[in-house]
């Protein structure tokens, strides 16, 4: 009996990674996560889970035709380099290469966010549509733009920069060296900071939300965070002309105080033309690991698997 096919798969985030064992049918037989801590050798933690996965996958008579792995930053996908990557540290880290040989799989790499937007392409939120942004909203703000079906990676890789677009002439300073960015206002860490320097009270962003209504301190910024974020998206709507925007990340728990002022900040700025439509991402923090799965079976030259595949199957993965 030939055995079935199997990718492993690794989101590596800031502060988590999340892995999985994904046969063919789309059916996880684990998804895990595991704390980064760019203090130490990020690449060999990244190369002992995938070995881990991997041990899994044999345990379930599971043959490993190869491992997918997504990290943020300046992604060189021709050579599997992340060329820079501020929250691990890295700069010039050819990836793909030290997987490889760490473990002897055949790896593909990717970025993150373009990574989730074609999991959300496959899936989710844009499942069939040809032209779209997912703009991730967490500690930062970035964006997967697909064009024609296919994912807008720039000359460096570093295309989706939407957080650092400077939107509010002489802002405030961002950590990037420019002054107001999109994501000064309009990110996580971005409102807790500006919450506390009006309010003088420290919170977590979700906390800010939570005050929506009953605090004006929590209100302004909100409202100053949905004003940038709203024109944010007329530019990229001018530069793209996209079907739709998918929203995700952190912010989306915001519902409606999110969705609402967005979709009429949008539609305000767009004189000539409709506004297109903003919807929230299906897959959630799950895109990541899910879109590193789909590149694996498309590098192993098994890219029909994912067209089988549906979000209840691998959303209700059992952990370890």
């Amino acid at each position: 009996m030939t055995a079935t096919p199997a990718v492993l798969a690794i989101d590596v985030g800031g502060t988590s990674m999340k892995g999985a064992v994904v046969p063919r049918d789309g059916r996880p037989v684990v998804v895990e996560r595991w704390p980064t801590d760019p203090a130490t050798d990020t690449v060999g933690a990244i190369a002992g889970h995938l070995r881990s996965l991997a041990a899994v996958a044999r345990e379930h008579d599971l043959d490993v035709v190869g491992a997918g792995v997504v990290t943020p930053g300046m992604l060189d996908e021709a050579s599997g380099t992340v060329v820079y990557a501020s929250n691990l540290d890295w700069r010039d880290v050819p990836l793909r290469a030290l997987l490889s040989r760490a473990t002897g799989l055949p790896v593909v790499t990717g970025h993150d966010v373009r990574t989730a937007g074609l999991a959300e392409q496959l899936l989710g939120a844009a499942r069939g549509v040809e032209d779209f942004v997912l703009v991730t909203i967490g500690t930062g703000v970035a964006a997967a733009l697909v064009t024609g079906g296919r994912p807008v990676t720039g000359d460096g890789g570093a295309a989706g920069e939407l957080g650092h677009i400077p939107m509010v002439p002489g802002g405030e300073a961002c950590t990037c060296g420019q002054r107001g960015c999109l994501e000064v206002y309009a990110s996580g860490a971005g409102l807790a900071r500006r919450y506390a320097a009006l309010s003088g009270v420290a919170l977590p962003a979700e906390d800010v939300v939570a005050r929506l209504g009953r605090d004006p301190d929590a209100d302004r910024v909100w409202a100053e965070a949905m004003a940038v974020l709203a024109q944010g998206l007329v530019t990229a709507t001018l530069l793209l002309d996209p079907t739709t925007f998918v929203l995700g990340g952190g912010f989306t728990a915001a519902g409606d105080a999110l969705l609402e002022p967005v979709r009429a900040g949008l539609a305000a700025g767009l004189a000539w033309r409709p506004a297109p439509p903003v919807r929230v991402a299906e897959l959630g923090s799950e895109a990541g690991w899910i879109g590193a799965a789909a590149l694996a079976f498309r590098a192993a030259d098994l890219p029909d698997a994912p067209h089988a595949w549906t979000p209840p199957t691998l959303l209700a993965a059992p952990a370890p």
